[in-house]
């Protein structure tokens, strides 16, 4: 890399190098209204000078006397402020630095030391070096908080952005490269870290409860650690244990308090700096209790669909709650006033959900019902019926039989003059199966107050024009006999007759998506994106330098996980938390979510293999994707093919230019070490899983990467940014049902005659939940106006590598003919699983194209690079 660099530099004895230093005050990133006008300037003025402060590191030069390291030029201070630059985004300042730096004598710069002397924190950007003689341009890609230098034991050393692998980094920054490792894995602090700490280390979540409370109500498990509550690891903080359970982690006290995680992990790396965390903040702190008081002054519940309709189309009044004004005091931008109601009559009005927009009755239709089982939140769950009459997997010596109580006779009348095993043999009959993930817990759970639940099996029918019918659903109760849980099942089939026996069948299709949107948040969004990715953050930080190839690819996938799970931590997931208070399990949601983890396998979240596993495709190595789809029009599926593919061939490529064969992957010891660390501390619990990729050939690594990728970017799309435009008109999917089924000859089957709609509103979510659940599905549905999609990278200098940029930029290229793609299918009226009751299908719409930020907001397309809300 470095051949001739040196040569003839004769007239440079005393040669200088200038650059440029671009970094981001903190007053900026922490929402500092009174920094705007003159003491901006006072501000960035600070900096100059002595205020901060660079050295050059050579990375062909060793300097003996400081162990063999690259020498070190002397320190130069921030120059002139640059104020004319169009390239600088909102809050970026761009400042001269020159350095007394002779090539012939210390060799090309590789690293930087930077030191901040003053008072607070800055978000360092990028340095620059122009014109280094022989090489031309040089970058330092930082992207890093740099806090006062008296908060570190060690310099603040940033590398310029070559790449390389462990035995092809130059001797004179390898000292370097496995010093930062070593700060960054911080083994030897064992905490409580600090907020410009910068360790990532594991623990398990034992953080949930408040055992110190003295109410038994407060304690939640320690999930992770055991046998019986195996969970992936998340960052640890090193917090104090509680006093009456010493393995367990206390909680903070305060909500404004931020759980730690590095500093570089935290939201604040651009302009809308902490949005969702203040946000999820001040739902907890200061909507949920006005709700509440709401609720208890007004009759508490919903009477007829347009009682929730008017929350969209007027809003409700809140009462005055101290908590919210002192809110509003701390949240002055706009942006936190947009989630906050409204000051003086303190209005909660909530946008109109897209499902309801064009026609307020479209979602109760059977067609819609089974359209989104393909397109909706949550299409990862239907399977292909292999088998009629479905069988169970419970253990039989605990459960008994749990086959199917779905008969023939129930369904062979819908299947277009097809016999039951002609539509098995003809892949025409799909399951959504919803009966054992339950049904082991459903004594505890329908104990809990104001709850029950059924357990649900749904079979559908492929029809003839693409699209599916339900045409059976069967609700199940658990029974006690013999020393067995077994099942006590009723089947419900469609009806053409009208009155309260069609109002049954509406009921029994919400119990079925009370199922489906409990396994929605806990399992296909929190377990399978959220929380499984948390372990690959931290290890990727600790074994992967940033000059690995594959710290470089995955970096970006990685953006704010850590922070917006540990917010989850505190606000969502913790016992009494926002998902505990709206969805039906409560206080037994993680821990059932910790039962579904034994059976997590990582290489099934490949999606071609997660089809193929539930009979949803079958292997076609004539396909463009190897796999061929047995319902054609599966907008999830067809969609999420074609950005798969597009992810597997970039990364393939990317991964071609640094391992040219097996042989480097398995001399990788970065890489080894990485992947070990991953599997048996990362995924401890499962870590003798036979699945485990061995990581010992270049496809391994091809695959693992990709579907790293495929999880932090489409998979959490798919989960996420569809939630309100779907959720947010709770009867489409209630989160808890409250009531039984109305049986015939009773009260409630006389009142399901008179008024439907109030049976069927009063039978879901109450109207405390409802406002606080989709008050959070609003925050967690919206995109910001800075996000960055998949196909779009933070800092265009991310790499010197002029293959990689290359190949990156026909992974760009790739994932805009696809969003072609989706529109053109979208517009043709044969795929009729494309386009719900007033929008379509763009969950998987990558946005790529979209170099502006303009799709902020609930827009229901677009695929950010990471799990950051």
């Amino acid at each position: 890399m470095f051949g001739g660099i040196i040569g003839d530099l004769t007239g440079n004895k005393n040669a200088r190098l200038k650059g440029s230093v671009v970094l981001v005050r903190k007053t900026v990133l922490n929402l500092d209204v009174t920094s705007i006008g003159a003491s901006v300037i006072d501000s960035v003025t600070e900096f100059l000078g002595r205020g901060v402060t660079c050295q050059l590191i050579s990375s062909t030069v060793i300097d003996p006397n400081n162990g063999n390291r690259g020498k070190v030029g002397a320190e130069a201070g921030l120059e002139q402020w640059l104020t004319t630059l169009p390239s600088l985004t909102s809050g970026e300042n761009k400042f001269r630095v020159t350095f007394d730096w002779e090539v012939a004598k210390m060799g090309v710069p590789g690293a930087i030391i930077v030191k901040n002397n003053h008072a607070s924190e800055f978000l360092l950007k990028t340095i620059t070096l122009e014109d280094v003689p022989g090489h031309g341009t040089v970058v330092f890609v930082a992207n890093s908080w740099v806090y006062p230098q008296s908060k570190y034991r060690y310099n603040r050393v940033f590398f310029a952005n070559d790449t390389y692998l462990p035995s092809q980094m130059p001797a004179a920054l390898k000292p370097y490269r496995e010093d930062e490792l070593r700060n960054l894995r911080g083994d030897d602090q064992q905490g409580p870290y600090q907020e410009h700490d910068r360790v990532y280390r594991y623990d398990v979540y034992n953080d949930l409860g408040s055992p110190d409370s003295g109410n038994s109500d407060d304690v939640r498990p320690t999930l992770g650690g055991s046998k019986d509550h195996p969970y992936p690891r998340r960052g640890r903080t090193g917090r104090k244990p509680n006093k009456t359970d010493p393995e367990t982690e206390s909680r903070l006290t305060s909500l404004m308090d931020n759980i730690y995680v590095p500093r570089d992990e935290r939201f604040g790396h651009i302009k809308q700096s902490d949005f969702y965390g203040y946000a999820i903040k001040a739902l907890v702190k200061g909507i949920v209790p006005a709700i509440r008081t709401y609720v208890d002054l007004s009759p508490g519940e919903f009477d007829s669909f347009q009682d929730i309709i008017r929350l969209y189309e007027g809003g409700i009044k809140l009462p005055s709650i101290p908590a919210l004004e002192e809110l509003r005091k701390q949240f002055p931008l706009q942006l936190i006033k947009d989630v906050l109601p409204v000051g003086g009559d303190y209005l909660l009005k909530l946008p109109m959900p897209q499902i309801i927009k064009e026609d307020k009755k479209a979602w109760m239709t059977d067609d819609e019902f089974a359209r989104e089982i393909l397109a909706g939140v949550n299409p990862m769950i239907i399977k292909r019926l292999t088998e009629f009459p479905p069988k169970s997997t419970l253990d039989p010596s605990k459960y008994g039989d749990h086959t199917s109580t779905i008969t023939e006779a129930h369904i062979e009348k819908n299947l277009e003059g097809l016999t039951v095993q002609q539509a098995v043999d003809g892949n025409r009959l799909y399951i959504l199966d919803h009966h054992d993930h339950y049904m082991p817990f459903l004594i505890d759970i329908n104990n809990l107050k104001d709850n029950f639940i059924y357990a649900s099996r749904t079979l559908l029918f492929l029809r003839g024009d693409g699209t599916l019918a339900p045409v059976a659903i069967e609700l199940s109760l658990p029974e006690l006999k013999d020393g067995l849980t077994t099942a006590k099942s009723e089947v419900y089939t469609p009806t053409s007759t009208t009155g309260a026996e069609s109002w049954v069948w509406e009921l029994a299709k919400a119990y079925v998506n009370v199922n489906d949107y409990c396994w929605h948040q806990l399992i296909s969004h929190w377990l399978n994106t959220h929380a499984v990715m948390e372990p690959f953050v931290i290890a990727t930080n600790r074994q992967l330098s940033v000059t690995h190839p594959v710290h470089k690819l995955l970096q970006p996938h990685y953006r704010d996980t850590m922070n917006i799970n540990s917010n989850a931590r505190q606000t969502l997931i913790n016992g009494g938390g926002i998902f505990e208070m709206t969805v039906f399990p409560r206080k037994y949601a993680l821990e059932m979510s910790s039962i579904i983890y034994k059976d997590w396998n990582f290489n099934e979240q490949a999606l071609p293999d997660d089809l193929i596993k539930r009979g949803m495709a079958v292997p076609d190595p004539s396909s463009p994707h190897k796999v061929r789809l047995l319902i054609e029009d599966y907008p999830y599926a067809s969609d999420g093919l074609a950005i798969w593919h597009a992810i597997e061939q970039w990364v393939a490529e990317y991964l071609a230019i640094y391992y040219p064969n097996d042989g480097a992957l398995r001399a990788d010891t970065e890489l080894q070490a990485w992947w070990k660390e991953l599997r048996e501390v990362g995924h401890a619990d499962i870590k003798d899983a036979a699945w485990w990729p061995t990581m010992q050939t270049v496809p391994e690594l091809v695959k693992a990467c990709a579907t790293i990728i495929w999880t932090a970017s489409a998979l959490h799309a798919a989960v996420n940014f569809g939630q309100y435009p779907y959720a947010g008109y709770l009867p489409n999917r209630p989160s808890v049902s409250r009531l039984p089924m109305p049986k015939p000859g009773t009260d409630r089957y006389a009142e399901l005659e008179r008024n439907p709609e109030k049976v069927f509103v009063r039978t879901i979510t109450s109207q405390f939940q409802a406002l606080v659940g989709i008050s959070l599905l609003e925050i967690l549905s919206s995109h910001s106006s800075d996000e960055i999609y998949l196909g779009q990278r933070d800092t265009p200098e991310w790499t010197s590598d002029a293959k990689a940029q290359e190949a990156f930029k026909r992974f760009g290229a790739r994932l805009t003919d696809i969003e072609k793609r989706v529109v053109n299918m979208n517009a043709d009226p044969q795929l009729k699983n494309r386009n719900a009751p007033g929008f379509p299908y763009t969950l998987l719409y990558p946005n790529t194209s979209d170099l502006k930020g303009a799709a902020a907001g609930i827009t229901a397309k677009g695929i950010p690079n990471s799990i950051s809300i």
